[in-house]
């Protein structure tokens, strides 16, 4: 079966979708503590974005610090490789 892998575009566009709802949860839970399925959706959203990140990294080289130490992001290159915004 062949692996049906996301563009560069694909990926940046649901790391800042997600991005967006994590930001966004957490100033709800700041005046909404108590609310368990809101902390429920954020931590959802959470693991999208670590999964996408980390996706990202492997492919086209990594966003964050946290996915540049990893195997599959080839160590150092990263400082080699187009900027997110090239």
């Amino acid at each position: 079966m062949k692996e049906c892998r996301r563009s560069k575009a694909q990926l940046m566009q649901l790391i800042n979708e997600v991005s967006f709802a994590v930001n966004d949860m957490n100033l709800y839970l700041d005046t909404h503590p108590d609310d368990k399925s809101a902390m429920e959706f954020m931590c959802d959203k959470i693991r999208i974005r670590e999964e996408a990140l980390k996706e990202y990294a492997m492919y086209y080289g990594p966003l964050t610090i946290v996915t540049a130490d990893d195997d599959c992001s080839n160590s150092w290159d990263w400082v080699m490789q187009p900027w997110p915004w090239e």
